[in-house]
């Protein structure tokens, strides 16, 4: 066999590890070029999962659980974050709505 005594475990981690980078580096690149606001935040959402994703798969790696509590806390901040943005933005939809209603009126 190639691959004996956790050598593919290790081998599929060193992997996952590259993988997880380069999609931070493309999502970072759509964070900062991304033509709107929603583009934007879409992408940095997107790097907090990843993040989250990696933090996990390095407490598989270091065998140290405390990570995994770490992953949980980021999840749970990002979750937020993305709760508080959906209401922004729906309160600047209404605020569009509103003054395209009051400039009608007014004219």
């Amino acid at each position: 066999m190639i691959f004996e005594d956790g050598a593919l475990l290790e081998t599929a981690i060193d992997i996952t590890f590259i993988l997880l980078m380069l999609a931070i580096v493309v999502a970072f690149i759509r964070l900062v070029l991304g033509p709107s606001l929603p583009d934007r935040v879409v992408a940095l959402d997107l790097i907090t999962v990843l993040a989250v994703a990696f933090s996990a798969l390095f407490a598989i790696a270091a065998e140290e659980p405390a990570f995994l509590d770490v992953a949980i806390a980021l999840a749970l901040i990002a979750f937020l974050a993305t709760v508080a943005f959906a209401r922004f933005a729906e309160r600047r939809r209404l605020r569009a709505i509103a003054s395209s209603k009051k400039a009608e009126e007014g004219s």
